[in-house]
């Protein structure tokens, strides 16, 4: 299989992942602590990829100094941490339907940020897919919804899903331009997650949530392990399908999600679905299918 199939089929597995994903932990969130959550899931997952990245390096942790450090810490900092913050205290806040889209916005700030800092071409083609699913994805957010007790403040929790958003963008091209310097997806995996991680874990103890890691009972340990499990999966298809193909055609296909998150939703939750929002994911499955036949194009090396 060529690195453009392997990438396409890797990126639209971390797609339906995610779509599953953002409801799942809508569900999760709501009993724990937002902090406490993503720096548990991050740590475990981080070692995971540790292990990963030490077996495929054969132990030489030499090989893990490919890149400057700055572009790793960076990574764990804006991506691995921050970003993760932002999302699961507004997923807390807001439906998962309304965060898969906004969370799905991903693919307009990293295009913009991959042509100007990766030289990554935008081909007539590929603005027409972006376009489709870009009208599907306004279609759903155009659609207004009441308070409940799952979705209290919706306004405030997109705002903080965006911000999240836009840091994960930045991330991304920062990875992606980690790897063109030759780093291993497996060892920016690892950063990413357990540095992070630590980071989110400073931020419980500054703000005294820490002690809340001693009252987390069995069920709610169950609904991490479940959430690490799907995290992980995500986090491994994601960045070996950007080490594959364009970051911006990638991101692309993280748009069929939000289709899969408002179905779960719906079903799950007892979430809108109007038929606004039908039509609007009609379309992001067009344009998802228009995309998966266009070759990724770069300038660098």
């Amino acid at each position: 299989m060529n690195k453009e199939k392997l990438g396409t089929i890797l990126a639209i597995s971390a797609a339906v992942i995610s779509g599953f994903s953002i409801p799942l932990n809508k569900i999760f969130v709501v009993s724990l602590d937002p902090t406490i959550f993503t720096a548990l899931r991050s740590v475990l997952i981080g070692v995971v990829f540790f292990i990963i990245a030490s077996y495929k390096s054969k132990f030489n942790y030499k090989n893990f100094k490919k890149i400057s450090w700055k572009y790793l810490l960076t990574i764990a900092i804006v991506g691995g941490s921050f970003a993760f913050l932002f999302f699961f205290n507004g997923l807390k806040l807001t439906t998962s339907g309304r965060s898969a889209f906004l969370h799905k916005t991903l693919p307009l700030y990293v295009t913009v940020l991959a042509f100007f800092f990766l030289k990554e071409k935008i081909s007539r083609k590929y603005l027409i897919a972006l376009s489709l699913m870009f009208l599907g994805a306004l279609a759903i957010y155009l659609t207004e919804i009441g308070t409940s007790a799952l979705w209290p403040n919706p306004y405030l929790g997109d705002l903080l899903v965006i911000s999240a958003t836009v840091l994960w963008a930045i991330e991304n091209v920062i990875a992606k331009k980690a790897m063109i310097k030759g780093e291993n997806n497996f060892v920016v995996s690892f950063a990413r997650m357990f540095f992070g991680g630590l980071i989110i874990f400073g931020v419980a103890i500054l703000f005294g949530n820490v002690n809340l890691l001693l009252s987390i009972n069995l069920q709610q340990l169950f609904n991490i392990l479940i959430s690490t499990l799907i995290l992980f999966g995500y986090v491994l298809s994601w960045y070996w399908s950007i080490k594959m193909i364009n970051v911006s055609k990638a991101s692309s296909f993280l748009l069929l999600s939000p289709v899969i998150s408002l179905v779960t939703g719906m079903i799950v939750m007892k979430e809108p679905f109007p038929l606004l929002q039908l039509i609007g994911s009609a379309l992001i499955l067009i344009g998802t299918y228009y995309l998966s036949f266009i070759k990724s194009e770069t300038n660098y090396v």
